[in-house]
């Protein structure tokens, strides 16, 4: 039971806000559901900045968005605090830790991964991820999956990305399509449900965004607002990519990774998990910024720092920025540094426009099933996507395209008993991580 405070919490400044989003970015961790959980426990029990009904409110309406959906929150939350200062400030501190964390890190990976130690963590760690992936897929299928039509969505995803290599973009569109049409034709079976919010809305005492406390100027809607905070948004994107492309060329890394990433931010439904074969199509196949096992080595770094698990795109772009030599020989760290930069500003700018231009609009009809029935149906596809991409990193890190003599059982055996310390004894993500890399080190010195 949780006693019921009556005074009013004092007024937030912006500075303090500043601080608070600040160590919200060096302790996000455990993913999306950890993080949401952190900021409620700090926002809606502990401090009383915003009431229990307007926290779910504000996290239903991310869960429809393309996108990591607690930086949307924070992003959210900022918003409606302080404007449009408040949700720049709380969605780039949610973000710079990790950015600024994951760059060291790929630092150390690329100048000293071939070193024993280092090479002993990873290998511990990449099975641990096939574990992780597969426990993705899972915590999303059981909250997606509520009946055989959206099982079949799923399973026809799966094969088409894992049999027949259909780019995500195409499974996507597919999805939506089916969504649409079901949403008229069989609506019961394409309705909401299984998200975080609970039926059961608990006080904590007054907040200073309330229940009742009227949506504040800035956060109601107009169509003018909406038109120049989306023409303001497109043109920055445009100006950047435009820079980007007289100073490097049209065909130049970083004018790629601009646009790459900006079509990566939009397919996001679901978590990072499910962009992921998007994003390895594209940096490993089609661009060759790095290689398909630096892509499963970038996933298990990703997996150590907090912040929003998309943030692999910043190695991506740290990787291909190094290995391009984008600035020419020799400013390698330089050139790193910008394809981490860009591959970041470009993934999480559209986050920022969907809640600071249009929040006010989608928020009004997150219950129309006209809206919500194309990403259930995409959610469906989703889970498909991520069991297949599960598969596919498993694939790569026990060696089963090779004879079953060479196939890696210490590997194996790792991923298994990760996969039992998740699904049975909900071992968190940072732990399970800890305990494979010293599991992989002991393997490496018996070796």
């Amino acid at each position: 039971m949780h006693q019921r405070l009556t005074s009013l919490p004092s007024d937030v400044s912006l500075k303090e806000a500043f601080w608070y989003w600040l160590k919200l970015g060096f302790i996000s961790f455990g993913g999306p559901a950890g993080q949401i959980a952190i900021m409620h426990a700090d926002l809606v029990e502990k401090r009383r900045w915003i009431s229990e009904q307007r926290f779910l409110h504000a996290l239903n309406y991310c869960m429809l968005l393309p996108g990591p959906e607690a930086t949307q929150l924070a992003i959210y939350i900022g918003w409606l605090m302080h404007r449009t200062a408040g949700g720049i400030l709380a969605g780039v501190l949610f973000v710079l830790p990790s950015l600024l964390l994951l760059c060291l890190l790929s630092w150390i990976y690329i100048v000293f991964g071939n070193v024993p130690v280092v090479a002993g963590v990873l290998y511990g760690i990449k099975p641990a991820i096939v574990a992780v992936v597969l426990a993705a897929a899972w915590r999303i299928g059981t909250r997606t999956l509520r009946n055989g039509l959206l099982v079949s969505i799923s399973i026809a995803a799966f094969l088409a990305i894992a049999v027949f290599d259909t780019p995500f973009p195409a499974i996507v569109l597919a999805a939506a399509l089916i969504g649409a049409v079901g949403g008229f034709a069989a609506p019961h079976r394409f309705g909401t449900g299984g998200g975080h919010a609970s039926s059961k809305i608990t006080s904590y005492g007054p907040a200073l965004i309330d229940d009742d406390t009227p949506t504040p100027q800035h956060a109601r809607f107009s169509w003018a607002k909406l038109a120049v905070l989306t023409l303001v948004s497109i043109a920055i994107a445009a100006a950047c990519g435009v820079a980007l492309a007289a100073g490097f060329g049209v065909q130049g890394t970083l004018t790629q990774m601009a646009w790459f990433f900006t079509k990566a931010a939009m397919l996001t439904f679901g978590g990072a998990y499910a962009v992921l074969p998007y994003v390895y199509q594209g940096a490993v196949d089609t661009f060759g910024w790095l290689t398909g096992a630096q892509m499963i080595d970038g996933l298990a770094l990703g997996e150590t720092t907090p912040g929003p698990l998309i943030m692999i795109v910043a190695f991506v772009g740290f990787i291909g920025g190094w290995t391009k030599e984008v600035f020419g020989a020799g400013h390698e760290l330089a050139s790193a540094a910008a394809g981490a930069g860009v591959a970041t500003f470009f993934t999480f700018l559209p986050s920022f426009v969907f809640i600071l231009a249009g929040g006010p609009l989608v928020e009004s009809t997150r219950n129309n099933l006209k809206l919500t029935a194309p990403l259930t149906a995409i959610s469906a596809a989703v889970v498909g996507v991520i069991v297949s991409l599960a598969l596919f990193f498993a694939d790569h890190v026990f060696g089963w395209r090779n004879p079953v003599a060479e196939w890696d059982i210490a590997a194996m055996a790792i991923a298994l008993a990760a996969g039992i310390a998740l699904f049975r004894f909900k071992v968190g993500t940072i732990p399970l991580i800890g305990a494979c890399a010293t599991a992989g080190l002991v393997v490496s010195y018996l070796h």
